[in-house]
């Protein structure tokens, strides 16, 4: 990054001068001032007419200190808050914690602390470096995931869950994490191992868990994608694909030889299956053991299989598999054609896509092909182009521009047409019927770990699964617990907690030991923000003015798990009537990642840096100033102590521009002055105050390209600083002009180094406090045009020449003026001047022969 005050440093690599400006004492004094008044940033009632602005980042783990990429997130968000504030806006900007979780365990396990100990003293630590930093959050509305008054809700919503059937236990295979000594959802697991431990391989386990129904949903978080503009085309893309809807057709294959026993698969081809040449199931399918009954050597394979599945499914190479299968020595029959197919077992096919059992049609299928070319199955054809007399190169895998040449009554079909009249005829037959299948899995919400919201159900030997009563919520977790690795959940140990009477019964019971996955804490915690009560999770007229979100911001990491997760809430929460939107956040920005010697900031990589040790040399102001300035918000900061000083300069500067001549107005005296009266050198900086003004407006409210805001106030602070008379105290330039510029300098720096704004603003006799909601300054178009304009005169599109010219001049006029320089006559000895074409303001192109 440029260096944008080129002036000499002093021992602590600050500007030397006489003024220098310190900011520990200026924001120090600052941040008093506002923590004296905790409901400074409060929004006003509903009522106050303002049109709302809802802006969230989303809340951190309290791990024990921010980073920079937190500093980012929220700088950014504050600056928003700001500007909407100054905009006329009532802003809503809130601030929580996400504190529940594992890494408090394993703390725990390390340090020998309480997880809650640990917790609340790491938030209580964060929250001091948010503040040092001037975050404008709403602290009276702080939600701390881990307390009893916001976990006892997640229990109430999982009480809800339960009466509509949208929570269920039963045992089935899980991811499970040796490390976290955890299961893990599907969305959990990266390429095979553990999200939050990179190098850990998850595992297979069969257990007892918890799910939520997030299936239910599966159409309306699909159809819900294309309303949502303002959230990024990746993210959108990437739930897409995790949501994975396929249409197609259910058909039930019955086994030859008079067993009734039916397969069903799924395909999205039908209209391909006069063209199947096998059956093929998943090793786990419930029909594979009893097709191989006592064979010792089809066991042996099938055994080899399960471990091959398992070790790529681990590794999260399920794709790259080398695709193995066994002949069961049984057949299907199909039954469009009643002709019969082998049926064989292969490890390419899942039981978690689809029936797990598929028929293979190797002509028009690749991995189909190649499993037939290896163990020599027949490859029969039955598609083919339109207009084709003859079969293509196999395999031919097109339906559009494609019909059925080999498919009984329905050749000559397009594909499509004969993929609808051909599960109709499956459906009117009785022997299968159109379906929509999804890769999206419902989401196991059971942990065997301590620190969660413990579920709010009973065992009972005699009556079963008993949800506990509304009125004994919440649930609280035990204190004081050995916490360990092994032997599950360490619930299980504590005797005064599992223990319960049944509330139906009386009888003996016992309490579930599992408590809920995170992401539940964090898939409604925004609404929680609006009106955090005590005998609601919160009120839902002041949630319907707020929501949905005008502005969400994080991380693009968590574009399937929290963001998927909180969607489904959301809906689940308007079916109760809690809420009236169907969707979260109307615009969601994902910001990226603050690197450092080209890689991510990580404590085993040695290259934090400390927020803390940046405010201490430079300031908070700079800090977060930085952060916006090095890069734009949406691409990767790779971070730069020398640019942070570069930006302390500026703002050195800033201060010694203003507090050398400050250029006070009397109490109702306005910043009014006769524009036509002023100098050529003060007219050139109101025009670039109103060109700045222009542009920070027009990076608000677009792209939020805060560099070059930055870069914008630097420029007009330069531009202020070429003419340093037109500014001095005894100056022919009129004090309003001069106090004009000031004052919306000052405005314009305010939502991005607030404790300097704060500063300048009260040494411009300014009331500190009304900064704060005071009205931006607004561009005028007039003020900000250019008297004069460069412009590149071009032979056939190369450039030739530049002239000055005046804006917005007549084309004639500028043409005239391009033919009559000296160059471009010279240049045009011998030539034929074609034609010439002139573009406002920007360029003449002389087309030229010869």
């Amino acid at each position: 990054m440029s260096d944008p005050t080129n002036e000499p440093r002093g021992r602590q690599g600050r500007a030397e001068d006489d003024t220098r400006y310190d900011p520990a004492p200026v924001e120090q004094k600052w941040a008093a001032a506002w923590e004296s008044n905790p409901m400074r940033y409060a929004p006003e009632p509903p009522s106050c007419g303002k049109p709302k602005y809802y802006v969230v980042e989303m809340l951190p783990y309290p791990s024990g200190a921010l980073h920079m990429g937190h500093v980012r997130n929220y700088a950014i968000g504050d600056a928003l808050a700001r500007y909407m504030r100054m905009s006329g806006h009532n802003v809503l900007h809130p601030m929580g914690w996400d504190s529940f979780g594992l890494p408090a365990e394993n703390a725990a396990i390390k340090h020998k602390r309480q997880p809650k100990e640990w917790t609340l003293n790491n938030i209580s630590a964060m929250k001091a470096q948010m503040k040092r930093l001037g975050f404008s959050y709403d602290w009276s509305r702080e939600v701390t995931t881990c307390l009893p008054e916001y976990y006892r809700w997640n229990q109430w919503f999982f009480l809800m869950l339960y009466e509509k059937g949208l929570a269920y236990r039963k045992k089935s295979k899980v991811n499970w994490c040796p490390e976290c000594a955890t299961v893990l959802a599907n969305e959990q697991v990266v390429d095979g191992c553990c999200w939050r431990h990179e190098n850990v391989t998850v595992e297979l386990r069969d257990l007892e868990q918890w799910s939520l129904r997030i299936t239910d949903y599966s159409d309306e978080l699909l159809q819900g994608l294309d309303t949502m503009e303002g959230w990024p085309e990746k993210v959108r893309t990437m739930q897409r694909n995790w949501i994975g809807r396929s249409e197609g057709t259910n058909v039930d294959f019955t086994l030859a030889g008079g067993s009734q026993a039916k397969i069903k698969v799924f395909t999205t081809r039908v209209d391909t299956i006069y063209g199947a040449t096998s059956v093929q199931l998943a090793p786990q399918h419930s029909l594979v053991a009893e097709l191989i009954g006592h064979d010792a050597t089809r066991q042996a394979q099938l055994d080899e299989m399960l471990a091959d599945q398992k070790s790529a499914r681990e590794k999260g190479e399920l794709g790259a598999m080398d695709k193995k299968g066994f002949f069961t020595g049984h057949y299907a029959v199909n039954p469009y054609n009643q002709q019969k197919v082998p049926i064989w077992v292969a490890n390419y096919i899942l039981m978690d896509y689809g029936t797990g059992a598929i028929m293979s049609v190797p002509a028009h299928d690749e991995r189909d092909f190649d499993f037939a070319k290896k163990y020599g199955i027949a490859i029969r054809p039955v598609i083919r182009p339109d207009g084709a007399a003859e079969f293509p190169e196999l395999p031919f895998c097109l339906d559009e521009g494609a019909s059925v040449a080999d498919g009984g009554p329905f050749t000559g079909l397009s594909c499509g047409e004969a993929q609808k009249k051909m599960a109709g005829f499956a459906k009117q037959n009785g022997f299968g019927e159109a379906t929509v299948t999804y890769r999206l899995k419902d989401w196991g919400v059971s942990r065997q770990r301590y620190w969660g919201t413990p579920i709010p159900v009973i065992h009972c030997e005699k009556c079963g699964i008993v949800p506990v009563p509304e009125n004994q919520l919440p649930v609280l977790l035990p204190e004081n617990v050995e916490i360990t690795l092994a032997g599950g959940s360490p619930l299980t140990r504590v005797k005064e907690f599992y223990e319960v009477a049944c509330p139906k019964c009386g009888g003996v019971a016992k309490r579930d030991s599992d408590t809920m996955d995170t992401f539940v804490d964090s898939s409604w915690y925004f609404y929680r923000y609006t009106s955090p009560i005590a005998t609601a999770p919160f009120d839902s007229e002041v949630a319907n003015y707020w929501f949905p979100m005008d502005q969400y911001i994080g991380g693009v990491e968590h574009a399937i798990l929290h963001l998927m997760y909180s969607r489904f809430w959301t809906k689940f929460m308007r079916d109760l009537g809690l809420i009236k939107s169907d969707e979260p956040a109307e615009r969601l920005f994902t910001q990226g990642m603050v690197i450092k010697n080209g890689a991510k900031m990580s404590k085993s990589l040695g290259n934090v840096v400390s927020p803390d040790d940046m405010v201490e040399r430079y300031g908070a102001d700079a800090t977060r100033l930085y952060t916006l300035f090095a890069a734009p918000p949406d691409r990767d900061l790779d971070w730069q102590d020398q640019g942070v000083e570069g930006v302390y300069r500026f703002l050195s500067r800033l201060y010694r521009f203003i507090t050398e001549n400050p250029a006070k107005l009397a109490a109702g005296e306005a910043a009014e002055y006769d524009v036509a009266a002023l100098s050529g050198d003060a007219r050139n900086v109101l025009r670039k105050l109103h060109q700045t003004i222009g542009r920070i407006t027009d990076d608000f409210q677009g792209r939020w390209h805060f560099n070059t805001s930055v870069a914008a106030m630097m420029e007009l602070l330069n531009a202020c600083l070429v003419k340093p008379e037109l500014f001095a105290e005894n100056s022919s330039t009129p004090k309003a002009f001069r106090a004009d510029v000031q004052r919306k300098l000052v405005l314009l720096l305010a939502p991005f180094a607030p404790y300097l704004a704060t500063e300048l603003w009260s040494v411009l006799g300014e009331d500190a406090d009304a900064l704060l909601t005071y009205a931006w300054p607004k561009a005028d178009a007039a003020l900000a045009k250019e008297d004069e304009v460069e412009i590149v005169v071009q032979f056939n599109g190369k450039l030739r020449q530049r002239l000055t010219v005046p804006h917005d001049a007549d084309d004639e006029a500028v043409k005239q003026a391009a033919l009559a320089d000296e160059k471009i006559k010279e240049g045009l000895t011998g030539k034929q001047v074609v034609k010439v074409i002139v573009v406002k303001n920007k360029l003449v192109n002389i087309v030229i022969k010869g």
